[in-house]
């Protein structure tokens, strides 16, 4: 069975690692163009196409697929064509092309959290659990039949990162017991309630802004979300002020007023408080909230922000 693989990010190099390691035959890797990265703006792969280099596969780039993609994948000739957090959406005369169809690896349960971020909105929304759908691609966002899910708990200190990384694990050995059921015609394809859907936008900086008049455990639940990008933020003395890490305090107090500032900043939020753990202010680096204090200090009932 030859296979071209669609992915961009960290998230879809172990899938796409888990299948070359089974001994499926990738005979391409499509992904994004590469861009540049950190201040000093240096034109950098994305980490599919680093993996696929290092590893002999053949790489396709393009900016827009539906209009640069089309006859490189006809020339290909697939059998099957996975996507993995690739970034594009597809037409239905690229869906068209492979004999078995396009699916993808989805880090959802769905119809919950269908589009681009559904790992931050897992936790944003406070979820209890998740997990990854296999699923085939029609020209919809995430709107395919469901061949086969597999859930998994969300910790309750869990970061962003931390699930994504356990996703991108769980993804992996999704795709594997998927591609079998596929290959022998013995998937099963269960049609989506689309009553049931919800959608996620791509996340932007402001969206990790914190808002003290909101409760302590949607704070709480947004500085996890936003670790380790865009991190979410407040201000102090009118400058961006990162936090990293915080836990939930039972006490209470005006919102965004400092309630402790000795060993600990604790911070009023609309009900209960959050306990500042990492941060970094303008100008400066990240710093636990011990060693944060010793340098900067804060009376209570200040006003944060």
């Amino acid at each position: 069975m030859k296979i071209v693989y669609l992915g961009t990010p960290d998230f879809a190099v172990k899938p796409l690692k888990k299948l070359v390691d089974s001994g499926y035959e990738i005979i391409a890797v499509v992904t994004n163009r590469d861009k540049p990265v950190g201040r000093k703006r240096v034109l950098t792969p994305p980490p599919v196409k680093a993996y696929a280099v290092e590893n002999g596969i053949a790489v396709y780039q393009y900016d827009k697929i539906r209009v640069e993609g089309v006859e490189d994948l006809k020339k290909l000739n697939p059998d099957l064509m996975i996507t993995c957090a690739f970034g594009q959406i597809l037409s239905q005369e690229i869906i068209d092309i492979p004999r078995l169809g396009v699916i993808n690896i989805h880090a959802s349960i769905l119809p919950k959290y269908r589009g681009a971020s559904p790992i931050h909105y897992a936790i944003l929304n406070g979820e209890k659990t998740t997990g990854i759908t296999i699923m085939k691609t029609d020209v919809g966002i995430d709107t395919g039949d469901i061949i086969l899910q597999k859930e998994t708990e969300i910790g309750d200190t869990e970061t962003c990162g931390e699930l994504f990384d356990r996703l991108s694990d769980l993804g992996a050995e999704c795709i594997i017991s998927a591609l079998p059921l596929i290959e022998s015609g013995k998937a099963t394809f269960i049609k989506q309630d689309n009553n049931k859907a919800t959608f996620t936008k791509i996340i932007k900086k402001e969206d990790a802004k914190i808002d003290f008049n909101r409760s302590a455990i949607d704070e709480y639940n947004k500085i996890r979300a936003f670790n380790p990008a865009p991190i979410a933020y407040t201000t102090l003395n009118g400058e961006p002020f990162k936090i990293y890490s915080a836990e939930i305090v039972d006490v209470s107090g005006v919102p965004g007023t400092v309630i402790k500032a000795d060993k600990e900043l604790v911070i009023a939020c609309g009900s209960g408080a959050i306990s500042l753990k990492k941060v970094q202010k303008a100008g400066g680096n990240a710093m636990n909230i011990s060693d944060f204090l010793r340098g900067n200090k804060f009376n209570v009932g200040e006003d944060f922000i």
